[in-house]
């Protein structure tokens, strides 16, 4: 007789064998990570992200515009988390509740007249005797001495602005960015305008980002583009003129509640009302910005910006902290104030406008017209030094790395404007001028030649120096 032959379903591959199981489900799950990862705007694994719209193009830019060139690299982690956003709608409901508050009957006075500078060129010992603002009812200086010079109907539509992001680029300095991560209620929430002037506004018709054939209205994605006219009213030094709107946004736009500032080089990566939210109503500050991410003392700022020629004028530079150290001007170490650092990176300034954010930034624009564009350098001496004092926030430079991207300016040659040509002269003169110079950044020159900032220069050295 035959043999009875019995048949047995065999198990299933992956029961069998347990090592080509365990194979199988860890390919997988790297491969949905590298996806993940490589597809991710953030790049981080797992990051709580608080918002994500559904991303729409705002804006296409031409190619040979070239917006996303040149983006600078960040050694720092952002994927912990550095800054916590509530929900997009809370937020919004929250904002909007603050904006349909009443206005407060205190403001601040300003000063009226005409002067040959815009700012209204005041000594320094007229600039610090407002510092000490007791009476709403004095009147303080706060530039516009002379017109700025926008058009009627720009300057219409910027009163009827509660919320404002602005931008400024100058002398072709920057390229426009659009912002990423908008909110579905932002844009009728939130105003965006970017100030230039002729030569920017030439090369975006250069471009063809723009057209000639529509002169009254520009307008560049969420940017609404404001055009300052030439004018004998404004500064020679571009980078002075673009301060205007940077630290007189509050005067510019005087019905807004809230602003951010950011610098043209950035692009800003998190929904503007969040932003608000998160730096300023939440934690109760009228100003909240970055610090900088590698000095703490105003005057390591100071000797790099005449050591790295960010500013030509060096006796100028001497100038201005020797009479800050005259004043008062101390070490980061030595005050009991509280905050983390003296020097900020003021690429991004977010505000809420009352009279102690307006105070500070009327009277750090007149230090700068008194001696440089160059923000970091008065900003610790006048935060450390009005009545009343300024509530701040100056977050973590990793917090800024996340909210924002940061690019290189512009590096094409661009056609040389009478300021920089008085720069080009201001470099060929003498020899002996220019060693003379050289000496401050030394630092037996500061220490030991009977500078004022002496003191400040030995504390902040050591005495090993």
């Amino acid at each position: 007789m035959g043999k009875l032959i019995r048949i047995t379903a065999s198990s299933p591959l992956c029961v069998r064998s347990k090592l080509l199981c365990f194979s199988l489900v860890y390919l997988l799950t790297t491969l949905s990570l590298f996806l993940y990862f490589s597809f991710s705007r953030n790049q981080c694994i797992f990051r709580y992200s608080p918002y994500d719209p559904i991303q729409t193009k705002i804006f296409s830019y031409p190619s040979s515009y070239g917006e996303h060139k040149y983006a600078l690299p960040t050694h720092r982690s952002s994927c912990s988390s550095p800054v916590f956003f509530s929900d997009y709608w809370t937020v919004f409901s929250e904002i909007r509740s603050i904006c349909n508050e009443p206005s407060s009957s205190e403001s601040l006075r300003y000063i009226h007249g005409k002067s040959e500078i815009f700012g209204g060129n005041f000594s320094t010992q007229k600039r610090f005797s407002y510092f000490n603002h007791s009476n709403n009812d004095v009147e303080v200086p706060c530039g516009f001495f002379r017109d700025f010079p926008i058009s009627n109907s720009d300057r219409a539509d910027m009163d009827k602005c509660e919320l404002v992001v602005a931008s400024a680029i100058f002398n072709d300095h920057d390229k426009i960015r659009q912002p990423v991560g908008l909110g579905v209620k932002t844009l009728e929430t939130v105003c965006f305008y970017m100030f230039i002037d002729h030569k920017t506004l030439n090369s975006l018709f250069h471009h063809s980002v723009i057209s000639k054939n529509n002169p009254k209205a520009y307008r560049i994605g969420v940017w609404r583009i404001i055009k300052i006219s030439q004018s004998e009213n404004l500064y020679l030094n571009p980078a002075m003129n673009g301060v205007i709107p940077k630290y007189l946004i509050h005067r510019l736009f005087p019905n807004s509640k809230f602003s951010v500032w950011i610098d043209a080089k950035i692009q800003l990566m998190i929904d503007p009302l969040l932003l608000i939210h998160s730096m300023l109503v939440i934690p109760d500050v009228d100003i909240a910005i970055s610090k900088h991410p590698f000095f703490v003392n105003t005057m390591e700022e100071a000797m790099a910006t005449a050591r790295w020629k960010k500013w030509g004028d060096v006796d100028g530079l001497r100038m201005q902290m020797e009479t800050y150290c005259e004043h008062g001007l101390k070490p980061w170490s030595s005050h009991k104030l509280p905050y983390p650092t003296d020097v900020p990176d003021s690429a991004m300034i977010l505000r809420k406008h009352g009279i102690r954010s307006n105070l500070f930034s009327c009277f750090l624009f007149n230090e700068l017209e008194a001696f440089n564009p160059r923000d970091q350098l008065a900003f610790a001496f006048v935060r450390d030094h009005i009545n009343p004092r300024v509530k701040m926030n100056m977050f973590e430079v990793e917090v800024f790395e996340q909210i924002v991207v940061e690019y290189r300016h512009n590096l094409k040659k661009i056609e040389t404007s009478s300021y920089e040509e008085q720069e080009e002269e201001h470099k060929q003169e003498p020899l002996k001028i220019i060693q003379k110079r050289r000496k401050w950044l030394n630092h037996e020159y500061w220490s030991l030649n009977s500078s004022i900032c002496k003191s400040y220069l030995m504390e902040m050295w050591g005495d090993h120096h």
